[in-house]
């Protein structure tokens, strides 16, 4: 009897809810402006989400660059190298955050430098929140110069001379270069193209690690004088290939926030564009590199050939959104020959140490990638067309404009930065504190307690 109650209750409760419904006033039919704002609703929440989520990606890429320079270099620095990429972006985005925005991306001053909000402010209200999805985007960007510089200087420099130099590239150099480019300076007015910063970011950290490298000297034992005169090279290995190779992977998945997440733009129909001619590029890198140390030095070689891949990486940084695929292989396949070659040149004829190949993976490297537009540039709709389609020099000379002034800001800039720590401060440990380690001497830590860690030399 209870279940017969029940069912004539509930049967009139849905009687008589529909006949309310049915009372109601039918809805407005949406207008064309209801509809069109709902869809740019979406379409922000869109590129805010793609954004945000692109720049974690490009923030792990801290990971892998730590993951690589631990894996080349030697055990007794490891806890060393952690912390400095740790602190570089701890440090930096701080300094991005109060100095290196407003240069970057304030008000022009002639085209060469920004002059207005500094630490975020001068914004109106309804900015606020992209302004902060952009700040976050870039200042992974900046990290990522800095952090280059670490791979070049490791295993013999001050730790607190580290420290100050990376909060003057996130502070001061990188931003400026970068408001040329990206900011909309002298560079941008003349139709230079760099899409995700094969020279605002790679060649920027390449050359300021160039000039560090130079200015502190080769490991101890690394370069061996003769008796008649000849210099005889030493080959000082990483404790940790897979280390290395686990860093290369983590820095191409974090490539696909860096060079896709450079269309800005969730709802951009060439995001899978850019992923692609960014996979070939990578990949062909790798190829090129293992054929070339194959020919070499008659084996292919796995350490070149991890480096080839992030050169064909930062070749393509530059060209990614204007080329196509099939140029896409040709300009990583050249990246990863010419990251063999450069390494071998800085090695064997101009006696650079660089244990982990810096300069010539993100320097030169970038100076390839930053041309390549000039040549496979295909881009018309958006005014920008390389050599092989138009038979016109302007966009490469562009190109080469750009290369040479970032090279020489960036060269004297930070030369006589570490010139000046090196004469106060001091930039390079001492002997006894390099041969022992830099993780005890500077941090009072070891990265593998118990074991016992051979200097290698």
């Amino acid at each position: 009897m209870s279940k017969i109650k029940l069912g004539l209750f509930l049967a009139l409760l849905v009687f008589g809810s529909a006949s309310v419904w049915s009372q109601e006033e039918p809805a407005e039919p949406p207008t064309v402006e209801s509809v069109q704002s709902g869809l740019e609703a979406v379409q922000s929440s869109l590129t805010m989400i793609w954004l945000v989520l692109a720049g974690a990606l490009v923030f792990f890429m801290q990971a892998g660059f730590a993951a690589v320079e631990v894996g080349l270099t030697r055990a007794k620095n490891s806890a060393n190298i952690i912390m400095k990429n740790l602190m570089d972006f701890s440090a930096g985005s701080v300094a991005f955050f109060f100095v290196g925005w407003g240069l970057m991306y304030g008000a022009t001053a002639s085209g060469l430098v920004g002059t207005s909000n500094f630490a975020l402010m001068g914004y109106e209200a309804g900015e606020v929140a992209n302004i902060l999805r952009d700040w976050f985007f870039q200042v992974v960007f900046a990290a990522t110069a800095a952090t280059i510089v670490s791979g070049a200087m490791a295993e013999r420099t001050k730790f607190v001379s580290y420290l100050l130099y990376s909060i003057f590239i996130s502070a001061v150099v990188y931003p400026i270069s970068g408001h040329w480019i990206w900011g909309g300076g002298w560079l941008s007015e003349l139709g230079f193209h760099d899409f995700a910063g094969s020279t605002v970011v790679h060649s920027v950290g390449g050359w300021a690690a160039l000039a560090g490298a130079i200015l502190l000297g080769p490991r101890i034992g690394k370069y061996v004088k003769l008796s008649d005169g000849k210099v005889k090279v030493k080959a000082i290995l990483g404790h940790n290939l897979p280390l290395a190779a686990l860093g290369v992977f983590i820095l191409w998945f974090g490539w696909y926030g860096f060079n896709a997440g450079s269309t800005l733009d969730g709802n951009s129909g060439d995001i899978g564009w850019v992923a692609v001619t960014t996979t070939l590029g990578a990949s062909t890198g790798a190829v090129g590199a293992m054929l070339t140390s194959w020919f070499l030095f008659k084996k292919p070689d796995t350490s070149m050939s991890l480096n080839g891949a992030l050169a064909g990486l930062v070749a393509i940084t530059a060209p990614t959104y204007v080329v196509e695929p099939w140029a896409a292989i040709v300009i990583g396949l050249i990246g990863g020959i010419l990251v063999v070659l450069s390494v071998e040149f800085f090695d064997k004829v101009l006696h650079i140490d660089d244990p982990v190949g810096a300069i010539s993976v993100h320097g030169v490297c970038g100076v390839w990638g930053t041309l390549a537009v000039g040549l496979f540039a295909n881009r018309p709709d958006d005014e920008i067309v390389g050599l092989f389609y138009n038979g016109s020099f302007y966009q490469l000379g562009v190109q080469a404009l750009g290369v040479l002034a970032v090279f020489a800001w960036v060269a004297i800039t930070m030369g006589l930065f570490f010139l000046l720590l090196k004469f106060t401060i001091g930039l390079r440990v001492s002997e006894k504190e390099e041969l022992q380690g830099l993780d005890i001497t500077e941090h009072a830590a070891e990265a593998y307690p118990g074991f016992q860690i051979f200097s290698n030399m």
